[in-house]
């Protein structure tokens, strides 16, 4: 299996050594030509043009780890030949766009993956485990808080719900099993922010899911004070207990005792890379096929809708 890693940046630069050490990168492309320095005396295909590479290369599959503005144009560049993509989130920004670019790959049966990678820790998967077992009963409540400081500059403007609370949005589907009916959420900056065009510091949403579970999200990243993980805190209540997930770490309190969780064997840690490539191997949907991640990122649209018109919004997913 060989991949066409498009996207050089620093994230593409972490894809380029995944795909190098695991002998999968056939080529490269990137359209400033001085990242090619990062590249340092390897000797794999540069191209500064993607037309270019799909002509003159022997891929099984493409890497789209460009701007997210630039996402579209390669995913259909990739379909076009007919190459499964994995792709790093968001599909699009764009909601509208997104569908499309979804149903395009399903109709044409191609392969399409988004690496999103906060389901696939271990201890993430051991929690997942505990709930399927019912290690608290029935699942009632989720709440979750995230607090970071992360004023970054991109090529684009950053947004709380867009690049981050989507992680978190897809970590509520992924441990509960369900989906979202309503939202109500007020996405703001606040005083302690910064003025950045478009950009959305501040979220407090709540959630109803199927079969009653009522999530309560509030994240920041324009906090000054403790910081949480990038998976952010959550308590989990149940019928019969509490699942406390602070810090990285499994806390479970049933009949007045608490007991910590550290043994994470028997749970899936393959990473994304590993993840699409067993799918295509085992001819079936990855887990975070374009079809389910574009879900969550439902999850964001109406999300941003509800905060918009300041109301609460059923959700409707796509067709």
């Amino acid at each position: 299996m060989k991949a066409l890693l498009v996207g050089l940046g620093s994230a593409g630069f972490s894809w380029y050594k995944r795909l190098r050490d695991k002998g999968l990168l056939a080529a490269v492309v990137e359209t400033d030509a001085s990242m090619k320095e990062k590249m340092g005396d390897d000797h794999f295909p540069f191209y500064t043009s993607l037309a270019e590479a799909l002509e003159k290369e022997q891929l099984d599959f493409v890497v789209n780890v460009t701007s997210p503005m630039a996402h579209t144009v390669v995913n259909n560049a990739a379909f076009d030949k007919k190459l499964p993509v994995l792709c790093e989130k968001p599909i699009s920004f764009d909601y509208e766009e997104s569908i499309v670019v979804v149903e395009r790959a399903v109709k044409e049966n191609i392969p399409f993956m988004i690496a999103e990678n906060y389901r696939r820790h271990a201890a993430i998967r051991k929690l997942k485990q505990l709930l399927d077992a019912g290690a608290i009963g029935r699942i009632s409540t989720m709440d979750i808080v995230f607090y970071r400081y992360h004023h970054v500059e991109r090529k684009y403007t950053v947004s709380l719900l867009d690049d981050i609370g989507v992680h978190h949005f897809d970590m509520i589907r992924y441990l509960t099993g369900v989906e979202g009916k309503s939202v109500y959420s007020d996405m703001y900056n606040p005083i302690s922010g910064w003025d950045e065009e478009g950009a959305i510091i501040n979220t407090s949403a709540l959630i109803e899911m199927e079969n009653g579970i009522k999530v309560s999200y509030n994240g920041s990243i324009s906090s000054r004070g403790k910081q949480t993980p990038w998976h952010g805190d959550w308590r989990i209540e149940g019928t019969e207990g509490t699942i406390q997930y602070e810090n990285q770490v499994i806390h479970l309190i049933k009949d007045g005792v608490e007991e910590q969780i550290s043994d994470y064997s028997g749970v899936d840690t393959s990473d994304t890379l590993a993840e699409f490539l067993a799918s295509l191997q085992e001819k079936r949907d990855s887990e975070t096929s374009g079809t389910d991640y574009l879900k969550s990122q439902t999850l964001v649209h109406y999300a941003k809708l509800s905060s918009a018109e300041g109301r609460k919004l059923e959700i409707k997913y796509p067709n």
